[in-house]
């Protein structure tokens, strides 16, 4: 699973393995604890050395990949450097490709970032193009990390295809259907159709809302929207856009009818809003499913099910791409292009959850008989699947990230805490333009 904003820190720590397909939680520490003079060029006994700089748990190593590919290619001898939050990692990198110094072999660049780089850093990374096959990846995937003028400066890791996680026995208790398909039969094709069920289920809930939080139902609505913050000319368009206006109002009318919880996500205090059963269904990509289990209580096992979104949308993933200044290009290319390859993406999701963005894993084992504790004999891979073919191809601005963070931290939640939507709006409008100096 960008600068790290509250969004950019969803997926460094929910970036969690997926219950029963693994482990391997969060990086919790600077670095893995392995070499950090990336100086040289040679590892230990003469062997080339490839260093990664990344962020949050790739996975890489957990799911043994490095060994892997160590055993396919002996002379090679891979490092990784590791930072836990992308707040901290994406502004260094920056200044390194800025400053073309300091540089690891392969670096790490999330989705929310993603623009940014290729508008203002691509000469300082190599194609890929020629490394990577075009044909592997999604091809929205694709494209955000190419330049207009063809170069394709990353290979995606992974993708964060939306659905809705929900609780079973709190649905059954609100009178509302639990079978999967039933339930997305209700709120299919429409996100107001969705807040719709959560008055209904709201009549009789008992001690808990519908929904986590405002900020989760927002990212889900804009995630399903082919232009949000930007437009294909770069321009920003968030203030005039009304499909944001739209959402963001949806998202306030859920607020002011009790519909969603009060808090921000990933802190503390909701957290203990997971732990407790206190909501009865959340924005759901597959690296939530390892944050549900993460938090929960143990008793909750196998009270989850996950349903289609009411409209596809995307939340998360990643690249790697290979700065030029780097001793080993050629290598590293290469063990960028073999990390992200279907058959690599495919391990990755069973050992961390991390979901595929090449099509081809889609049809694995790994992937097809995917299953999670939480969610119990769910397909899981299968619904993910469904969902990431049907992804919107959408404009990435360089500054996603911030005006996500005001719309829902300077935002949204204020209307859960007695403000109006107007007020709301007006106060993350104010944060937003002056993080973003206009």
């Amino acid at each position: 699973m960008r600068a790290r904003t509250r969004t950019a820190r969803r997926r460094v720590v929910v970036l969690a393995a997926v219950a029963s397909l693994g482990t391997g939680l969060l990086a919790g520490c600077a670095d893995d604890g392995k070499d950090k003079d990336n100086s040289s060029s040679e590892g230990g006994g003469g062997k080339t050395k490839i260093t990664l700089g990344l962020f949050g748990t790739a996975g890489f190593e957990e799911s043994g990949l490095y060994k892997e590919y160590e055993k396919l290619n002996p002379d090679i001898d891979i490092q990784q450097t590791v930072v836990e939050r992308n707040e901290n990692y994406y502004p260094a990198l920056l200044n390194h490709l800025t400053t073309n110094s300091g540089l690891q072999d392969i670096q790490m660049v999330e989705v929310g970032n993603i623009a940014e780089i290729v508008q203002t850093q691509s000469d300082k990374l190599l194609d890929l193009s020629k490394y990577g096959k075009e044909s592997d990846y999604l091809d929205w995937k694709w494209k955000q990390a190419t330049t207009s003028d063809g170069q394709t400066v990353g290979v995606g890791t992974d993708v964060g295809p939306m659905a809705i996680c929900y609780r079973t026995d709190l649905f059954k208790a609100a009178g509302l259907p639990t079978d999967r398909e039933e339930v997305a039969k209700l709120w299919a094709g429409s996100w107001d159709k969705f807040v719709d069920v959560g008055k209904t289920y709201q009549k009789k809930a008992k001690g808990t809302t519908f929904l986590d939080s405002p900020g989760g139902l927002l990212q889900a609505i804009l995630s399903s929207e082919t232009e949000r913050f930007y437009d294909s000319s770069g321009k920003v368009i968030y203030k005039t856009n009304p499909a944001v206006k739209s959402a963001f109002n949806l998202t306030a009318d859920a607020a002011e009818a009790g519909l969603v919880g009060n808090q921000t996500q990933f802190q503390p205090a909701w957290d203990t809003t997971i732990a407790n059963s206190k909501f009865a269904a959340m924005s759901c990509p597959p690296w939530m499913l390892g944050y549900i289990k993460g938090k929960s209580k143990p008793d909750a096992a196998g009270k989850w099910d996950v349903a289609q979104a009411p409209k596809s949308g995307n939340w998360g993933g990643s690249f790697l791409t290979v700065p030029k200044s780097g001793k080993n290009t050629e290598e590293a290319a290469k063990l960028a292009a073999w990390l992200t390859a279907p058959e690599q993406q495919a391990k990755l999701f069973a050992v961390q959850g991390s979901f595929p963005s090449t099509p081809a894993a889609y049809d694995s084992t790994a992937v097809k008989n995917a299953k999670n504790d939480m969610t119990g004999d769910a397909p899981i891979g299968t619904i993910f699947a469904e969902a990431a073919k049907n992804i919107p191809v959408q404009t990435i601005g360089p500054k996603d990230q911030i005006i996500q963070q005001g719309l829902t931290d300077n935002g949204v939640v204020l209307v859960t805490q007695g403000k109006s939507a107007k007020d709301a709006w007006d106060n993350a409008v104010k944060t937003i333009d002056n993080n973003l100096d206009q």
